[in-house]
């Protein structure tokens, strides 16, 4: 059976700039087979499961196979995969990936349906569904459902994130291995729709939720508001990623819930055994968490790859992602405290960085990096993040002082686990702290980053402002190193645990740690556990000890068992890769044997589900429809990208993702279709595009020439200087809003220019911008450490000057001083 590529022409722009995407429309000129797709998330306190109906209708006179490369969260596990075609339900199971892929072509081959669902093997964030021998006028449902964890956010909220944006994902030329087209068009283009309906429930009362997207209202389900539904409001344009913040009250309770085993398994398995899911939040002292660390090595890596010239958001402000990173970076700077060092590369398709090596936070070194910073543009072309990382850990360390490495980046990388193994390998060195610009920023890269270095993530989506999140993450880095972590437990007598999750490396103030264990052995429906979590903070030993009921928990189904199997497949797999290119055949066997018993995916497996009760082979050859992926990046027609396109010409639909999903099959047929299919995709010639891609990463991005003016907020903290302090001059008064004679009449007699114009920023900070205190707190510490050291005595008499000239009523005590 041959299948035929989708579409012999490739797309291309009319005399309006606008895209004729003929390539993802039928002979009929009708659209693709994806008709609609609907999602129910149902919300457990902070663990999520999330059922997708993706609904198909081949309306063409011949048998159809659809391909649709989509992402999902990185750290979900995928857990279910079913397909209904009239009154028949196919119900799929998971086999080591190969075998798979063989049985779906074999199945395909004798005109039979078949389903099969697999994870890219170089991210977790990206998989493949196949929807083979779809017959003419037949429909077909595939549902696929995953859980969870909802990362803890700086204000108390816990995020989802349904990535509804898959943008192209840079390879590094020279990249072996075989390539798999991933259909992309502008989100305005997108023949498909979404509808998206939450359920929320938890033991607290749910106090709000919020979104990116437009919501139906709130309702709460319950008196007590510990259940609430809440809609996506109809006609999402997939501009951008399905964001929901979900707010509880009393929300950093630590708990521990045990969930039963299923029936069916083994006693004795992962699946068979109970499973506790244990979160905990570690609060520290007052007294250390308020003397933050004076020390340390802060290495800030940069994104400068073209799309990064992309807007931050589609709202009116048109500020690009790189704008934004240049605006944090000044924040950050100013913030780091004297006598650490400091250091900031960015990086494209090459790297660069300001110094030879890092050097020590003083006035001129800052001034020089901020100049450089400033004349920053997103013109180094692709993402090659893996040089610049490999030239960073290639540094010596410098004695006492804690290497600690930013990472801004939009995410669209091909080799995430590479880049992630080389930060787990030199995890012992530093910690990372990672920041996902954007929609469709990677959330494998952003999240695995942090996770392996020992760190924390952000996202900046819609229209969330970097500094904040930044700000926060800089506060973590400035806390004293947590040591010497250790978890014990206490259980009765003939029940023994096996932890799931990785070992705990880091904590944080105000951060969740979640651990999955598998509990083995009988003990009485009343018994109790403990568990106790020991660790040393700046050189003072605490504890935190949580007791929690054996007896199980109504309701959850397998889903900590799902999450418990996921932590632990996915440490396995990096474990198979022991960093030089080898694989280990016998973790992977373990992994596969996992992942089949567990019923959730990994790598090295996929799901596959064949209708065998179709008596009668289908006929006629089977037509390649790919589906296409909402994009959100630079150089492509997009109502939030300008609408340019790159200069050479060409106009890519698709994109080249060489290895990523390892769909380069054994069989003849597949290969040839494929490679049919790749080459007429986008009807590219070598010349026109950079090899073994299909968008011109390279093509420099042009920022608005009108650039908003500059945040007051931003304008005072540019002046300030490295030590802390603030010059009198025109510019400071300028920035609070006064003439230069009137800072210089009010100033008192007896008081130090330097002392009155920090004062004078202090009070304008505390009396205008403490809605954005977050931003600025860090950096006006240092001011008040300044104001301290010079000792001066007439600081409350200047303090009054300062809050009659600039209309405030600011108490020293307030300031800190």
């Amino acid at each position: 059976m041959v299948r035929s590529s989708f579409c012999d022409c490739a797309p291309n722009v009319n005399k309006q700039g606008k895209m004729e995407c003929c390539g993802l429309l039928t002979a009929q000129k009708e659209q693709v087979p994806l008709k609609s797709i609907e999602v129910e998330l149902e919300v457990r306190d902070h663990v999520a499961t999330v059922v997708s109906t993706l609904n198909y209708e081949n309306k063409e006179d011949k048998p159809l196979e659809a391909i649709f490369v989509f992402p999902l969260p990185g750290d979900a596990a995928v857990c279910h995969f079913s397909a209904q075609i009239g009154q028949t339900q196919i119900v799929a199971e998971v086999k080591e990936k190969q075998k798979a892929r063989e049985e779906y072509d074999d199945s395909l081959s004798s005109g039979q349906q078949a389903f099969l669902l697999e994870e890219s093997e170089q991210s977790p964030d990206i998989f493949t569904l196949s929807v083979g021998s779809l017959p003419p006028g037949e429909s077909a449902s595939i549902r696929l459902e995953y859980v969870t964890e909802l990362a803890v956010q700086a204000d108390d909220g816990l995020r989802f994130c349904l990535p509804a944006v898959l943008n192209p994902r840079y390879e590094p030329q020279g990249s072996e291995g075989a390539s798999v087209q991933v259909t992309s068009v502008p989100a305005s283009l997108v023949p498909y729709s979404l509808s998206f309906s939450v359920r929320v429930s938890s033991p607290r009362p749910i106090s709000k939720v919020e979104s990116s997207c437009s919501l139906e209202p709130l309702q709460y389900v319950n008196t007590e508001q510990t259940q609430a539904t809440v809609k996506l409001a109809a006609g999402h344009k997939f501009d951008r990623d399905v964001e929901l913040l979900i707010y509880y009250r009393d929300a950093h309770k630590p708990t521990a819930v045990v969930e039963a085993g299923q029936e069916s398994a083994k006693p004795g398995s992962l699946m068979g055994d109970p499973v506790l899911m244990l979160s905990l939040y570690p609060e520290f002292p007052q007294s250390v968490m308020s003397s933050l660390a004076s020390r340390g090595e802060f290495v800030l890596l940069l994104d400068r790859s073209g799309s990064m010239g992309c807007p931050t958001s589609n709202g009116k402000q048109q500020e690009t992602r790189i704008a934004s990173a240049r605006d944090t970076l000044l924040l950050l700077l100013k913030s780091l405290p004297m006598g650490c060092y400091f250091n900031i590369y960015s990086f494209g398709s090459s790297f660069e960085h300001i110094f030879r090596k890092s050097v020590e936070y003083s006035e001129k070194n800052l001034e020089e990096a901020l100049k450089k910073v400033e004349a920053m543009q997103a013109n180094l072309g692709g993402t090659e993040i893996l040089e610049p990382i490999k030239h960073i850990y290639s540094q010596p360390c410098i004695p006492n002082q804690p290497r600690q490495l930013f990472v801004f980046t939009d995410g669209e990388v091909f080799n995430t686990k590479e880049v992630i193994d080389l930060v787990k390998k030199n995890s012992g060195s530093h910690r990372c702290f990672s920041f996902g610009i954007g929609e469709g920023a990677s959330s494998a890269l952003i999240n695995g980053l942090a996770k392996e270095g020992g760190g924390h993530a952000q996202f900046i989506t819609g229209a969330d402002r970097m500094q904040p999140k930044v700000m926060q993450s800089l506060r973590f880095a400035l806390q004293p190193a947590v040591a010497d972590i250790s978890v014990t437990w206490n259980l009765p007598k003939g029940v023994s645990v096996t932890v799931l999750s990785p070992t705990i490396t880091t904590i944080f103030q105000g951060q969740r740690s979640l651990i999955y264990a598998q509990l083995s052995g009988q003990s009485s429906k009343a018994a109790e556990g403990g568990v106790t979590v020991k660790y040393s903070l700046a050189g003072r030993p605490s504890e935190n000890k949580l007791h929690f009921s054996l007896k199980p928990a109504e309701d959850t189904g397998l889903t900590f068992h799902r999450l418990g199997a996921r932590s632990l497949i996915r440490s396995l797999e990096m474990d198979e890769r022991d960093g030089e290119g080898q694989h280990d055949e016998g973790v992977k066997g373990k992994v596969v044997e996992l992942s089949v018993q567990s019923g959730v995916s990994s790598s090295f497996t996929a799901f596959i589900a064949v209708n065998k009760g179709n008596n009668e082979p289908i006929q006629g050859p089977l037509m390649r429809r790919a589906i296409p992926a909402p994009i959100f990046v630079s150089g492509m027609y997009s109502p939030m990208c300008h609408g340019f396109m790159p200069s050479t010409g060409y106009c890519p639909s698709g994109m080249y993702m060489k290895k990523a999903m390892g769909l380069c099959r054994k069989s003849a047929t597949a290969k040839r279709s494929l490679g049919m299919y790749m080459k007429k995709a986008m009807g590219l010639s070598r010349k026109s595009a950079p090899a073994k891609m299909s968008f011109d990463f390279n093509d420099e991005v042009t920022e608005p020439t009108q650039q908003p003016p500059r945040d007051p907020l931003l304008q005072l903290v540019s002046l300030q200087k490295a030590s802390g302090c603030w010059l009198l001059d025109p510019a400071l008064a300028a920035a609070v809003g006064k003439t230069s004679e009137e800072v210089e009449n009010t100033k008192p007699s007896a008081v130090n220019q330097e002392v009155w114009a920090t004062i004078l920023a202090l009070i304008w900070l505390h009396g205008s911008k403490m809605d954005a205190q977050e931003e600025w707190e860090l950096l006006a510490m240092k001011a008040v450490s300044w104001l301290r050291a010079q000792n001066a005595p007439t600081v409350a008499e200047s303090v009054v000057a300062a809050n009659t000239l600039l209309g405030f009523s600011v108490q020293t005590d307030v300031l800190g001083l």
